[in-house]
């Protein structure tokens, strides 16, 4: 392994000068005309954000330097740098939770729907080819749907001059990530390309609190292009091309009980158990984007996404400790269209309209070994079997928008609209959804907004369940109740108010309030060895919160600070019966819950001072607990996370510059548990990071 190590930081540097070569011929003489594109391409960047309205929603901005503010940052995972948005409680395996709801984000690149993917501990986007990124939350404006929680619209990196960069990231828990980027252009024509290796033997938060954890290895890779044509002053031509590698160890928890027998092996340590997990994401996105005339902006996209997960089990392990070894392959293909387009009618009103349509093939094969059992589960023979169960699916899921930005008076601009969305796999339903927000200049200095939304939601196709419950009965591997309701969108009506006040040049703050009634309310949950959520409904559910923000910046000095308190409950259970005892099922049937992912509070904060051309950076975490125990009626103890950061560009004379970072994560040590193993959908304890220390290291060419 070490020499990998030496080969993988030799290839980086020499793909570097590579890419520099590769630059400096594109960067040969070409006349005005680079300058002329360049202007051309920024028009038409200008042009695309005309396809947003003034939406009446929150929206979060994060910048290129504040991501480079981070301790970490472009390291940092894109999971951790929206951690700092307000409303963003984290959970273990890299998931997000906004406002209350489990996920429920949607990823854009460039405007561009990214479809959902099958997701397990990876990310799939890296951070590295990230030049912003704004959080919208809130009612949202009827362009969105499917996915409300939040909208991740990523603004990716493009090439606005020649040249390559190379970065690597040493420190803690034998971490090694390189990076390479190269970029450039010519004439109409530019690119931008991102590859990032990493290793490290913390790859899955593991069930202990234990500096090392035990096999917990993860190597990952991740590509990403974006490549563009200009075609003529009024239109462009773009590709967008990604993909994520990402192989995991599941990490061990020593000294367990066993709770079956396997003939011929009396005892199997739980510390010995090799399960792994891989995972597969490549996503495809082709766009026309442009104007017509002054008054029409434009952009038709094509995308597809690949994805899949690969669970392989410890067949002697599993079958000791957990009376089930599952070998899980799930697949998910999807493609579609989308058309968003802005017609400026007049200087009082822009007339918004768009669709997309997407077909998944989603497909799930598993095979188990499990032991004979009585009608209880009770074992009651220590030769396994094994059952086949397979299910392949096909999801359509189609809408179309109209809407108007109305500049009412010069101090009021309302956003009205609906959409209409039809969406069919194991279910079929439609819904008009009206949408209505408004933005008010109450004085130079606040701004008010307030808006509604009527959302749906469709489940996660490749999520859901498997095919044949019944296959498990009198084995180890039965489920809890033979009940199953289908699995279907969630409807729901969204009211959201707030207002920004400027301070003074440079200080602002904000307080923002929502709530949110839901009917067949979605959640997911763990149910099984393998990190593949299960979807399902509650009867009803209520979502309320309340966000404070405030954010100052003066010269070389920037800080933020966010604090969020949320409530968010269900009632009923309408779908995944089976996954809840009798027990639970009576108690969520006859008490509103709080959902497993709920915090009450959530905080981030952060602070950069640039002094002597020296960059210290900190940031802050802090969270209530999610929730745990029978029902979810309980929660874990509050946590907090300090980071930080010192970052300096060195002078290497002829070589150029060298940019350097040394950061400290989790600096108290305060090593969190972030799941306990109980409450409704939580298989196994995770715990947060212990103290870690990581040395950055970039040089440009």
């Amino acid at each position: 392994m070490k020499n990998f190590r030496v080969a993988l930081i030799l290839t980086i540097s020499i793909v570097g000068y590579a890419f520099t070569a590769i630059a400096e011929d594109v960067n040969q003489p070409s006349g005005s005309g680079v300058t002329d594109y360049q202007i051309i391409a920024q028009k038409l960047d200008a042009a695309r954000n005309g396809l947003l309205p003034e939406t009446g929603s929150s929206i979060y901005s994060i910048d290129q330097q504040t991501i480079q503010n981070q301790p970490l940052g472009d390291f940092n995972p894109i999971n951790d740098v929206l951690l700092q948005a307000p409303g963003v409680a984290q959970d273990s395996y890299g998931q997000l939770h906004v406002r209350g709801d489990h996920a429920d984000l949607q990823y854009r690149l460039n405007g561009v729907i990214l479809p959902e993917g099958i997701t397990g501990f990876g990310q799939t986007l890296d951070t590295h080819f990230v030049s912003g990124v704004d959080l919208l939350t809130g009612a949202l404006p009827a362009e969105y749907s499917y996915k409300t929680a939040g909208i991740v619209d990523i603004t990716t990196k493009t090439a606005m001059e020649n040249g390559a960069r190379s970065s690597v990231l040493v420190g803690s828990n034998n971490t090694l990530e390189g990076n390479q980027e190269a970029f450039g252009s010519k004439g109409p024509f530019s690119y931008y390309i991102s590859g990032t290796y990493d290793e490290n033997d913390r790859g899955v938060e593991p069930p202990t609190k234990t500096e090392k954890a035990i096999h917990d290895q993860t190597y990952q890779n991740k590509e990403f292009g974006y490549f563009s044509y200009v075609l003529n002053p009024d239109n462009r031509l773009s590709v967008i091309l990604g993909n994520s590698t990402n192989l995991f160890q599941i990490p061990n928890n020593p000294g367990q009980t066993q709770n079956f027998t396997l003939s011929g092996t009396p005892t199997y340590p739980s510390a010995n158990l090799n399960e792994n997990q891989s995972e597969h994401n490549t996503y495809e996105i082709v766009a026309l984007q442009g104007a017509i005339g002054d008054k029409t902006d434009y952009q038709v996209s094509l995308f597809s996404r690949q994805s899949d997960v690969f669970f392989q089990p410890d067949p002697i392990g599993d079958l000791i400790y957990n009376g089930i070894a599952s070998r899980v392959y799930d697949q998910s293909v999807t493609t579609g269209i989308q058309s968003d387009n802005a017609y400026h009618l007049n200087d009082a009103h822009t007339i918004r309209s768009g669709f997309n349509y997407s077909y998944e093939q989603a497909r799930s094969n598993s095979f188990s070994g499990v032991f004979p059992a009585d009608s209880t589960g009770a074992q009651t023979g220590d030769t396994p079997f094994s059952i086949p169960d397979n299910v392949t699916k096909a999801a359509q899921l189609a809408g179309f928008y109209l809407q108007d930005e109305w500049k009412a008076i010069e101090k009021l601009t309302i956003n009205y609209g609906a959409r209409f969305d039809y969406y069919t796999a194991y279910v079929t339903e439609t819904q008009i959804e009206p949408r209505l927000g408004a933005i008010y200049d109450l004085t130079p200095q606040t701004k008010l907004h307030a808006g509604y939304a009527r959302n749906f939601t469709p489940p996660d196709t490749q999520f859901i369940a498997p095919a044949d419950i019944q296959k498990f009965q009198n084995t180890t591997g039965q489920l809890p109740t033979s009940q199953s309701s289908n699995v279907v969108p969630e409807k729901d009506n969204y009211f959201d108010a707030g207002v920004v006040q400027e301070i003074e040049k440079g200080f602002n703050v904000g307080v923002d309030a929502y709530y949110k009634q839901a009917r067949d309310l979605l959640d997911e949950g763990q149910f099984g060895q393998a990190l593949i959520l299960g979807p399902f409904n509650y009867d009803k559910g209520r979502v309320k919160g309340i966000e404070f923000t405030a954010d100052y910046k003066k010269g070389d000095f920037s800080s933020y600070a966010n604090l969020a308190i949320s409530k968010a409950e269900g009632k009923g259970l309408a779908s995944g019966q089976y996954n809840f005892g009798a027990d639970e099922q009576t108690f969520i049937a006859n008490n509103w819950v709080h959902l497993d992912h709920d915090q009450t509070y959530t905080g981030s904060a952060g602070v950069a001072y640039k002094l002597y051309d020296v960059t210290y950076s900190g940031d802050l975490l802090y969270g209530s607990g999610l929730r745990d125990g029978f029902a979810n009626t309980g929660h874990l103890p509050f946590y907090t996370q300090v980071n930080l950061g010192v970052a300096h560009s060195f002078d290497l004379g002829t070589l150029g510059p060298l940019d350097a970072k040394l950061s400290v994560i989790n600096l108290l040590d305060n090593i969190y548990e972030i799941r306990n193993g109980t409450g409704i959908g939580v298989f196994a304890p995770q715990y947060g990071p212990g103290r870690g220390f990581f040395l950055a290291l970039s040089k440009p060419f």
